[in-house]
Protein backbone atom coordinates (compact mmCIF):
# COMPACT_ATOMS: atom_id res chain seq x y z
CA UNK A 1 0.00 0.00 0.00
CA UNK A 2 1.36 3.42 -0.95
CA UNK A 3 2.12 5.66 2.03
CA UNK A 4 0.08 8.84 2.21
CA UNK A 5 1.79 12.03 1.07
CA UNK A 6 0.92 14.62 3.69
CA UNK A 7 0.36 18.26 2.87
CA UNK A 8 2.00 20.52 5.46
CA UNK A 9 2.14 24.31 5.66
CA UNK A 10 4.99 25.69 7.79
CA UNK A 11 5.23 29.11 9.44
CA UNK A 12 8.31 30.72 10.99
CA UNK A 13 7.83 34.31 12.25
CA UNK A 14 10.97 36.36 12.87
CA UNK A 15 11.68 39.89 14.03
CA UNK A 16 11.34 41.48 10.59
CA UNK A 17 10.09 38.63 8.41
CA UNK A 18 7.77 35.65 8.27
CA UNK A 19 8.98 32.57 6.44
CA UNK A 20 6.34 30.27 4.98
CA UNK A 21 6.58 27.04 2.99
CA UNK A 22 4.22 24.38 1.67
CA UNK A 23 5.32 20.75 1.55
CA UNK A 24 3.88 17.72 -0.20
CA UNK A 25 5.64 15.05 1.82
CA UNK A 26 9.37 15.79 1.71
CA UNK A 27 9.00 18.04 -1.35
CA UNK A 28 8.90 21.78 -0.81
CA UNK A 29 6.47 23.03 -3.47
CA UNK A 30 6.31 26.67 -2.41
CA UNK A 31 8.38 28.94 -0.15
CA UNK A 32 8.46 32.65 0.53
CA UNK A 33 10.36 34.88 2.94
CA UNK A 34 7.98 37.74 3.61
CA UNK A 35 9.79 40.88 4.71
CA UNK A 36 8.05 43.32 7.03
CA UNK A 37 9.07 46.95 6.84
CA UNK A 38 9.95 48.66 10.12
CA UNK A 39 7.39 51.34 9.31
CA UNK A 40 4.67 48.67 9.13
CA UNK A 41 5.65 46.99 12.39
CA UNK A 42 6.03 50.28 14.27
CA UNK A 43 2.27 50.84 14.20
CA UNK A 44 1.78 47.93 16.63
CA UNK A 45 2.18 48.49 20.35
CA UNK A 46 2.98 44.86 21.13
CA UNK A 47 4.00 41.69 19.33
CA UNK A 48 0.54 40.20 19.91
CA UNK A 49 -0.93 43.14 18.02
CA UNK A 50 0.92 41.92 14.91
CA UNK A 51 -1.06 38.66 14.70
CA UNK A 52 -3.87 39.72 12.35
CA UNK A 53 -1.43 41.78 10.26
CA UNK A 54 0.91 38.82 9.70
CA UNK A 55 -2.04 36.48 9.06
CA UNK A 56 -3.44 38.83 6.40
CA UNK A 57 -0.03 39.30 4.77
CA UNK A 58 0.48 35.53 4.53
CA UNK A 59 -2.97 35.05 2.99
CA UNK A 60 -2.24 37.83 0.49
CA UNK A 61 1.05 36.22 -0.57
CA UNK A 62 -0.65 32.84 -0.96
CA UNK A 63 -3.39 34.37 -3.11
CA UNK A 64 -0.88 36.26 -5.29
CA UNK A 65 1.00 33.01 -5.91
CA UNK A 66 -2.20 30.96 -6.39
CA UNK A 67 -1.29 28.63 -3.50
CA UNK A 68 -4.36 26.76 -2.24
CA UNK A 69 -4.25 25.37 1.30
CA UNK A 70 -7.43 23.35 0.90
CA UNK A 71 -6.80 19.81 2.13
CA UNK A 72 -3.75 20.73 4.20
CA UNK A 73 -3.14 18.07 6.83
CA UNK A 74 -1.06 20.12 9.24
CA UNK A 75 -0.02 23.67 10.02
CA UNK A 76 3.36 23.43 11.70
CA UNK A 77 4.94 26.49 13.27
CA UNK A 78 8.05 27.60 15.03
CA UNK A 79 7.42 27.66 18.76
CA UNK A 80 8.58 30.16 21.34
CA UNK A 81 7.21 31.96 24.36
CA UNK A 82 6.34 28.86 26.38
CA UNK A 83 7.69 27.40 29.59
CA UNK A 84 10.53 24.89 29.33
CA UNK A 85 9.45 21.66 27.63
CA UNK A 86 10.84 18.32 26.50
CA UNK A 87 11.73 18.02 22.84
CA UNK A 88 9.07 16.84 20.42
CA UNK A 89 5.91 17.91 18.62
CA UNK A 90 3.21 19.68 20.61
CA UNK A 91 -0.37 20.22 19.54
CA UNK A 92 -1.50 23.83 19.79
CA UNK A 93 -3.95 24.25 22.65
CA UNK A 94 -5.45 27.10 24.66
CA UNK A 95 -2.82 26.92 27.42
CA UNK A 96 0.03 27.17 24.93
CA UNK A 97 -1.51 30.20 23.23
CA UNK A 98 -2.30 31.77 26.60
CA UNK A 99 1.34 31.51 27.71
CA UNK A 100 2.57 32.92 24.40
CA UNK A 101 0.18 35.87 24.56
CA UNK A 102 1.12 36.67 28.15
CA UNK A 103 4.75 37.35 27.20
CA UNK A 104 5.84 35.99 30.59
CA UNK A 105 8.60 33.84 29.09
CA UNK A 106 9.77 35.84 26.09
CA UNK A 107 8.74 38.79 23.94
CA UNK A 108 9.51 37.60 20.40
CA UNK A 109 7.50 37.20 17.18
CA UNK A 110 8.22 33.44 17.33
CA UNK A 111 5.40 33.39 19.90
CA UNK A 112 3.01 34.21 17.04
CA UNK A 113 3.81 30.96 15.23
CA UNK A 114 1.39 28.69 17.07
CA UNK A 115 -1.30 31.38 16.98
CA UNK A 116 -0.95 31.71 13.20
CA UNK A 117 -1.05 27.93 12.80
CA UNK A 118 -4.26 27.82 14.84
CA UNK A 119 -5.89 30.51 12.68
CA UNK A 120 -5.11 28.56 9.50
CA UNK A 121 -6.30 25.32 11.12
CA UNK A 122 -9.64 26.96 11.90
CA UNK A 123 -9.93 28.04 8.27
CA UNK A 124 -8.79 24.83 6.56
CA UNK A 125 -8.94 22.00 9.10
CA UNK A 126 -6.07 19.61 9.87
CA UNK A 127 -3.86 19.90 12.93
CA UNK A 128 -1.84 22.81 14.34
CA UNK A 129 1.47 22.08 16.05
CA UNK A 130 4.90 23.36 17.05
CA UNK A 131 8.11 21.33 16.70
CA UNK A 132 11.20 21.38 18.95
CA UNK A 133 10.69 24.95 20.09
CA UNK A 134 13.49 27.22 21.37
CA UNK A 135 12.08 26.48 24.84
CA UNK A 136 13.18 22.82 24.73
CA UNK A 137 15.22 22.15 27.88
CA UNK A 138 16.62 18.65 28.42
CA UNK A 139 19.69 19.49 30.50
CA UNK A 140 20.80 17.16 33.26
CA UNK A 141 20.69 18.69 36.73
CA UNK A 142 24.47 18.60 37.07
CA UNK A 143 24.80 20.70 33.91
CA UNK A 144 22.73 23.49 35.49
CA UNK A 145 24.95 24.23 38.49
CA UNK A 146 27.05 27.41 38.44
CA UNK A 147 29.50 28.84 40.94
CA UNK A 148 26.80 31.03 42.49
CA UNK A 149 24.08 29.49 44.64
CA UNK A 150 20.67 30.08 43.12
CA UNK A 151 22.01 30.93 39.65
CA UNK A 152 21.34 28.12 37.18
CA UNK A 153 22.15 27.40 33.57
CA UNK A 154 19.23 26.91 31.18
CA UNK A 155 18.94 25.50 27.70
CA UNK A 156 18.85 28.10 24.92
CA UNK A 157 19.79 26.24 21.76
CA UNK A 158 19.00 26.00 18.03
CA UNK A 159 16.86 22.99 19.02
CA UNK A 160 14.77 22.75 15.85
CA UNK A 161 17.65 22.54 13.38
CA UNK A 162 19.92 20.54 15.70
CA UNK A 163 17.42 17.76 16.36
CA UNK A 164 16.45 17.59 12.69
CA UNK A 165 20.10 17.10 11.69
CA UNK A 166 20.48 14.31 14.24
CA UNK A 167 17.34 12.57 12.99
CA UNK A 168 18.57 12.79 9.38
CA UNK A 169 22.00 11.44 10.27
CA UNK A 170 20.46 8.55 12.18
CA UNK A 171 18.12 7.75 9.28
CA UNK A 172 21.06 7.76 6.86
CA UNK A 173 22.78 5.22 9.11
CA UNK A 174 19.69 3.04 9.43
CA UNK A 175 19.49 3.88 13.13
CA UNK A 176 17.33 6.07 15.33
CA UNK A 177 18.21 9.34 17.03
CA UNK A 178 17.84 7.65 20.41
CA UNK A 179 20.53 5.11 19.43
CA UNK A 180 23.32 7.65 19.11
CA UNK A 181 25.55 10.06 20.99
CA UNK A 182 26.08 13.10 18.75
CA UNK A 183 27.73 16.49 19.17
CA UNK A 184 26.10 19.17 17.03
CA UNK A 185 27.79 22.50 16.32
CA UNK A 186 25.31 24.95 14.80
CA UNK A 187 27.52 27.66 13.33
CA UNK A 188 25.57 30.66 12.08
CA UNK A 189 24.61 34.08 13.41
CA UNK A 190 24.66 32.34 16.78
CA UNK A 191 26.76 29.32 17.71
CA UNK A 192 25.36 26.49 19.82
CA UNK A 193 27.36 23.35 20.53
CA UNK A 194 25.32 20.58 22.09
CA UNK A 195 25.79 17.08 23.47
CA UNK A 196 22.92 14.85 22.30
CA UNK A 197 22.94 11.70 24.42
CA UNK A 198 20.60 9.02 23.08
CA UNK A 199 18.16 11.61 21.75
CA UNK A 200 18.39 14.04 24.68
CA UNK A 201 20.19 17.42 24.62
CA UNK A 202 21.94 16.97 27.96
CA UNK A 203 24.23 20.04 27.80
CA UNK A 204 25.08 22.98 25.57
CA UNK A 205 26.18 26.59 25.69
CA UNK A 206 23.43 29.10 26.42
CA UNK A 207 23.37 31.30 23.32
CA UNK A 208 20.83 33.71 24.81
CA UNK A 209 22.92 34.60 27.85
CA UNK A 210 26.43 34.89 26.47
CA UNK A 211 27.91 31.42 26.92
CA UNK A 212 30.14 29.52 24.54
CA UNK A 213 32.28 30.54 21.59
CA UNK A 214 32.08 34.05 20.24
CA UNK A 215 29.77 34.26 17.27
CA UNK A 216 29.35 36.71 14.38
CA UNK A 217 27.26 39.03 16.58
CA UNK A 218 27.77 37.66 20.12
CA UNK A 219 30.63 37.91 22.58
CA UNK A 220 30.55 34.39 24.02
CA UNK A 221 32.56 33.67 27.16
CA UNK A 222 34.60 36.51 28.59
CA UNK A 223 36.25 36.72 32.04
CA UNK A 224 33.71 37.78 34.67
CA UNK A 225 36.06 40.45 36.01
CA UNK A 226 36.29 42.00 32.55
CA UNK A 227 32.50 42.18 32.35
CA UNK A 228 32.39 43.81 35.79
CA UNK A 229 34.91 46.37 34.59
CA UNK A 230 32.67 47.16 31.61
CA UNK A 231 29.70 47.51 33.94
CA UNK A 232 31.66 49.99 36.07
CA UNK A 233 32.65 52.01 33.04
CA UNK A 234 30.54 54.54 31.17
CA UNK A 235 28.91 51.79 29.08
CA UNK A 236 25.20 51.69 29.97
CA UNK A 237 23.08 48.57 30.43
CA UNK A 238 21.34 48.88 27.04
CA UNK A 239 24.72 49.11 25.31
CA UNK A 240 25.99 46.04 27.18
CA UNK A 241 22.90 44.03 26.20
CA UNK A 242 23.47 45.04 22.59
CA UNK A 243 27.10 43.93 22.85
CA UNK A 244 26.04 40.54 24.23
CA UNK A 245 23.74 39.65 21.36
CA UNK A 246 24.02 42.09 18.45
CA UNK A 247 27.32 43.96 18.29
CA UNK A 248 29.82 41.54 19.81
CA UNK A 249 31.96 38.83 18.21
CA UNK A 250 33.02 39.39 14.62
CA UNK A 251 31.04 42.65 14.52
CA UNK A 252 33.00 44.04 17.47
CA UNK A 253 36.35 43.05 15.99
CA UNK A 254 35.81 43.52 12.27
CA UNK A 255 32.63 45.52 11.79
CA UNK A 256 30.74 42.74 10.00
CA UNK A 257 28.78 39.61 10.86
CA UNK A 258 29.21 38.20 7.33
CA UNK A 259 31.82 35.43 7.29
CA UNK A 260 32.23 35.94 3.54
CA UNK A 261 33.33 39.51 4.12
CA UNK A 262 35.78 38.31 6.77
CA UNK A 263 37.16 35.83 4.24
CA UNK A 264 37.66 38.68 1.78
CA UNK A 265 39.54 40.69 4.44
CA UNK A 266 41.81 37.70 5.03
CA UNK A 267 42.42 37.24 1.30
CA UNK A 268 43.26 40.94 1.09
CA UNK A 269 46.01 40.40 3.65
CA UNK A 270 44.44 41.44 6.98
CA UNK A 271 46.40 39.66 9.71
CA UNK A 272 43.92 40.84 12.35
CA UNK A 273 40.94 39.40 10.45
CA UNK A 274 42.84 36.11 10.17
CA UNK A 275 43.59 35.77 13.89
CA UNK A 276 40.04 36.79 14.89
CA UNK A 277 38.49 34.26 12.51
CA UNK A 278 40.92 31.58 13.65
CA UNK A 279 40.02 32.38 17.28
CA UNK A 280 36.33 32.03 16.38
CA UNK A 281 37.00 28.53 14.99
CA UNK A 282 39.34 27.64 17.88
CA UNK A 283 36.65 28.49 20.44
CA UNK A 284 34.11 26.30 18.64
CA UNK A 285 36.62 23.43 18.66
CA UNK A 286 37.14 23.90 22.43
CA UNK A 287 33.38 23.74 23.00
CA UNK A 288 33.10 20.56 20.93
CA UNK A 289 35.87 19.06 23.06
CA UNK A 290 33.96 20.01 26.20
CA UNK A 291 30.83 18.26 24.92
CA UNK A 292 32.93 15.16 24.14
CA UNK A 293 33.85 15.15 27.84
CA UNK A 294 30.15 15.43 28.75
CA UNK A 295 29.57 12.27 26.71
CA UNK A 296 32.59 10.63 28.37
CA UNK A 297 34.28 10.21 25.01
CA UNK A 298 31.52 7.99 23.65
CA UNK A 299 30.74 10.05 20.55
CA UNK A 300 29.24 8.43 17.44
CA UNK A 301 29.41 11.54 15.25
CA UNK A 302 29.96 15.28 15.17
CA UNK A 303 27.60 17.32 13.01
CA UNK A 304 28.56 20.73 11.65
CA UNK A 305 25.50 22.69 10.55
CA UNK A 306 24.36 26.31 10.14
CA UNK A 307 25.27 28.74 7.38
CA UNK A 308 28.98 29.12 8.18
CA UNK A 309 29.46 25.35 7.84
CA UNK A 310 29.49 26.03 4.08
CA UNK A 311 32.96 27.53 4.63
CA UNK A 312 35.56 24.88 3.75
CA UNK A 313 38.23 26.71 5.74
CA UNK A 314 36.09 26.51 8.89
CA UNK A 315 35.34 22.81 8.34
CA UNK A 316 38.95 21.87 7.57
CA UNK A 317 40.31 23.83 10.53
CA UNK A 318 37.78 22.30 12.91
CA UNK A 319 38.67 18.87 11.57
CA UNK A 320 42.33 19.50 12.43
CA UNK A 321 41.31 20.13 16.05
CA UNK A 322 38.54 17.63 16.72
CA UNK A 323 38.61 15.08 13.89
CA UNK A 324 40.13 12.51 16.26
CA UNK A 325 36.99 12.49 18.43
CA UNK A 326 34.54 11.02 15.91
CA UNK A 327 33.39 11.09 12.30
CA UNK A 328 32.43 14.61 11.19
CA UNK A 329 29.23 14.98 9.17
CA UNK A 330 28.97 18.35 7.42
CA UNK A 331 25.31 19.32 6.99
CA UNK A 332 25.53 23.03 6.16
CA UNK A 333 22.69 25.51 6.19
CA UNK A 334 19.51 25.68 8.22
CA UNK A 335 16.59 23.34 7.68
CA UNK A 336 14.02 24.88 9.97
CA UNK A 337 11.13 24.78 7.52
CA UNK A 338 11.95 21.19 6.54
CA UNK A 339 12.19 20.31 10.24
CA UNK A 340 8.76 21.81 10.93
CA UNK A 341 7.24 19.75 8.13
CA UNK A 342 9.10 16.57 9.08
CA UNK A 343 7.95 16.79 12.70
CA UNK A 344 4.29 17.09 11.68
CA UNK A 345 4.66 14.19 9.26
CA UNK A 346 6.27 11.97 11.92
CA UNK A 347 3.22 12.54 14.12
CA UNK A 348 0.63 12.01 11.40
CA UNK A 349 2.34 8.86 10.12
CA UNK A 350 2.48 7.36 13.62
CA UNK A 351 6.27 7.49 14.01
CA UNK A 352 6.09 9.90 16.93
CA UNK A 353 3.43 10.71 19.50
CA UNK A 354 2.10 14.25 19.64
CA UNK A 355 2.56 15.85 23.07
CA UNK A 356 0.23 18.00 25.14
CA UNK A 357 1.44 21.33 26.41
CA UNK A 358 0.52 21.66 30.10
CA UNK A 359 2.15 24.95 31.05
CA UNK A 360 4.18 23.16 33.73
CA UNK A 361 7.92 23.68 33.14
CA UNK A 362 10.03 20.52 32.88
CA UNK A 363 12.56 22.21 35.19
CA UNK A 364 12.37 25.07 37.64
CA UNK A 365 14.67 26.37 40.34
CA UNK A 366 11.92 25.90 42.91
CA UNK A 367 11.37 22.22 42.09
CA UNK A 368 15.12 21.55 41.95
CA UNK A 369 15.86 23.23 45.28
CA UNK A 370 13.01 21.38 46.96
CA UNK A 371 14.33 18.07 45.66
CA UNK A 372 17.84 18.93 46.87
CA UNK A 373 16.58 20.00 50.29
CA UNK A 374 17.95 23.53 49.90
Amino acid sequence: MTAKIYKVFTINPGSTSTKIALFHGDEKVFAQNIDHQASELSQFHSINDQLEYRYDVIRKVLAENKVDLTGTDAFSARGGGTCSVEGGVYGVNERLIEDQRSGQYVQHPAALGAQLAELFKKEYGGIACIVNAPDVDEFTDIARITGIKGVYRQSKIHALNQKEMCIRLANDRGQTYSDLNIIVAHIGGGVSVTAHEKGIMVDSNDIAHGEGPMAPTRIGYIPAASMLKLCESEVDTAELKLLLTKSGGLVSHLGTSDAREVGKMINDGSRYAKIVYDAFIYQIAKEIGAMAAVLKGKVDAIILTGGISHDKYVVDTLNSYIGYIAEIAVMPGEFEMEALAAGAIRVMSGKEDIKTYTGNPVWSAEKFEKAMGI
